[in-house]
């Protein structure tokens, strides 16, 4: 064997050799793992996509997304998506002229307060999050259509559309035509181009950085402990500036004796009660068991009550306002006020 040959036998036989270890290997594991089947992929396949793929079904008109608004979004956020008091506003800070051009002219002139409308992009992007994380004490409780009524409600408020409109998976579309912001998207940013200079190479602060950031907004007290202490929720690399908050049990809905549909139950937790008025314990609103108390021998209890709810108003258990329930036919308003008279 000549001296060159030498090295090509070595190279031939390593080949050979590789390749029976990699067909023995991969016998050998054979059997480890499956396919997911349809089902498991659907059920993390539950996100809407910029081009509204993954859309479900459904409808929902502005008058609609008001009802449920006030009963499980307006103690956040304010009846008109206004308040800034937990959160930054929803609403505010767009012109005609925004919605005709499609950028928001206050957003490239600065020093406005931010809404989240003035943002928005995708209507995607409001619709998914509303679904997967909304109300903040209760996420995806709302069903598909109070999704859709309640983004309708938002743009309604913004002057995207007319009070009239029902939004539905058909006309999305159309829709994102009208946003604010539709072309305030752009990839002319260090971050995206790896090329230039992101901010993430600026140089890191390591003493005498300047005074403490100071929180401006958190979440209203009701609402603090819903998922727990957040901060201890992160995985920290570095400093985490940001409330601490306590760790709340969640309380659990108040449910019918086992074997019992109650149909006011039903009923309350259809029009959003059960959102702000837990069995026992003061949430939002007082505990279903105090209201039953302060009514117990009172001869007229369920009258009263039922004008109570009807009218809405606020200052006799806090200040925090109960929506009127106006359009409630007089039998279900009647059926929940029994039933919420029978806490204990």
């Amino acid at each position: 064997m000549s001296r060159w040959s030498r090295p090509l036998f070595w190279v031939l036989a390593l080949a050979i050799c590789g390749q029976g270890w990699a067909q023995s290997s991969k016998g050998q594991h054979q059997g480890i793992g499956r396919a997911a089947t349809a089902d498991e992929i659907a059920a993390w396949d539950t996100d809407v996509r910029g081009d509204l793929k993954g859309l479900p079904p459904g409808s929902g008109s502005v008058s609609r997304g008001e009802v449920v608004w006030e009963a499980k979004c307006a103690s956040c956020h304010g009846s008109f998506g206004e308040s800034n008091q937990f959160f930054p506003p929803l609403i505010g800070g767009i012109t005609a002229e925004d919605i005709k051009t499609g950028r928001v002219a206050g957003l490239v002139r600065g020093g406005d307060q931010r809404s989240t409308v003035m943002k928005l992009p995708k209507i995607s992007t409001l619709w998914d999050y509303i679904n997967r994380a909304m109300p903040w004490q209760a996420p995806k409780t709302l069903t598909a259509d109070e999704v859709y009524a309640v983004t309708a409600y938002i743009l309604n408020q913004g002057n995207i559309v007319p009070g009239s409109f029902v939004l539905s998976d058909r006309n999305m579309a159309e829709v994102q035509a009208m946003l604010p912001n539709r072309n305030g998207m752009t990839r002319n940013h260090g971050l995206w181009d790896t090329r230039g200079k992101p901010d993430v190479k600026a140089a890191a602060c390591m003493r005498n950085c300047g005074p403490e950031p100071r929180i401006t907004s958190q979440l209203p007290d009701h609402a603090s402990g819903s998922h727990g202490n957040l901060a201890e929720q992160y995985r920290l690399f570095g400093q985490v500036r940001m409330a601490v908050l306590p760790a709340v049990k969640p309380v659990a809905a108040a449910a019918a004796p086992a074997g019992v549909s109650d149909p006011g139950r039903s009923l309350a937790d259809k029009n959003g009660c059960l959102a702000c008025h837990a069995p026992k314990q003061r949430t939002i609103g007082p505990a279903l068991a105090e209201i039953a108390s302060k009514y117990r021998g009172v001869s007229d209890a369920e009258s009263r009550l039922v004008a109570k709810v009807r009218a809405g108003g606020q200052g006799v258990w806090g200040n925090m306002p109960m929506p009127p329930y106006q359009n409630l036919p007089e039998q279900e308003l009647r059926a929940m006020v029994q039933w919420m008279l029978k806490s204990e």
